[in-house]
């Protein structure tokens, strides 16, 4: 089954501990899509400015990534986000934002994209994200990113958003922001009762839990001895998510567990350069060694305990 991704395309400007760059391909929409695009037919839909090069183009192009619905405008500049992370890769800091053309971005799908029987509204005005989702209406299982500063500044219109979709994937903090609830386990049972069939949350180095309505599942990250860049590893994971999903016959518990390895093994690969490089280089045979690393990592006997009496 295709897919469509809603969401940003920039350029970023990064420093780690492990280095800096200037200027690097970036963009929700961006990692997602070239995650995604290891499992599926992937459809881009973003705004670009002038200043978006062959390059840039070409990195979609080695994936098979449809653009028709990215739009460009000639005279404007890309989204740029510059960003600084000290040793808790946690947490970024922003040194600077220009949202250029992204400000005034109005989501135009071609019926290729609303024709896609998986879509992903990525982190973008949720009103914006309601109309997309209203432009498909055969579509299949459709998720959702949002970020605090729409929770904090709109949040009934994020809450509205959420109602008319099939899952959200979001961070730990961003589920106690939306829910007034400290714990996870009762923060993502608060989102479910808005009618979602699930719930995932992503909690950096510690993994990824998802929550359904029949079960629950947590999974590990994978351990890296370093980490270069985690911009954008949110979004690799819903890409490696929802790209596996979609080439799925059946979209349920199983198959999301499953999705959820997925994620993860896609945003390890993420972290591990700046930007895209990573992921733009990967193959298959990695993507599969790291799936089976993590069944290792993951797999036990199921033997009960039984306590031995005392002599």
């Amino acid at each position: 089954m295709s897919l469509t991704v809603v969401g940003s395309v920039a350029f970023d400007a990064l420093e780690t501990p492990f280095g800096k760059r200037d200027k690097v391909l970036g963009g929700a929409a961006t990692h997602f899509g070239l995650s995604a695009s290891f499992f599926t037919e992937v459809n881009a839909v973003g705004v670009v400015g002038g200043d978006f090069t062959d390059a840039e183009w070409d990195v979609f192009r080695r994936h098979d990534i449809n653009t028709d619905d990215v739009e460009v405008v000639a005279d404007g500049k890309t989204f740029f986000w510059q960003g600084r992370y000290d040793y808790d890769m946690n947490t970024a800091h922003t040194l600077d934002t220009q949202l250029n053309v992204f400000e005034t971005f109005d989501p135009k799908l071609s019926d290729r994209s609303r024709g896609s029987k998986l879509l992903f509204l990525a982190n973008i005005l949720p009103m914006l994200q309601k109309q997309v989702r209203e432009q498909c209406p055969d579509a299949k299982f459709v998720a959702m990113d949002t970020m605090n500063f729409w929770i904090s500044s709109m949040k009934d219109a994020v809450i509205e958003t959420i109602k008319v979709v099939d899952c959200i994937i979001i961070n730990d903090a961003e589920a106690r922001q939306l829910t007034d609830e400290p714990s996870i386990y009762k923060a993502a049972q608060a989102i479910m009762d808005l009618g979602l069939k699930a719930v995932v949350i992503k909690r950096g180095e510690y993994g990824a839990t998802l929550f359904t309505r029949d079960g629950y599942f947590a999974v590990p990250a994978y351990p890296l001895e370093s980490v270069f860049d985690p911009t954008g590893a949110g979004d690799t994971f819903a890409g490696g998510f929802m790209g596996y999903l979609a080439a799925q016959n059946q979209i349920n518990d199983d198959t999301m567990r499953r999705a959820m390895v997925y994620g993860s093994v896609m945003a390890s690969f993420n972290v591990e350069k700046f930007g895209t490089e990573r992921v733009d280089s990967l193959d298959y045979p990695e993507i599969n060694q790291r799936f089976r690393d993590f069944k290792r990592m993951t797999h036990f006997d199921d033997i009960p305990f039984e306590r031995v009496a005392a002599a």
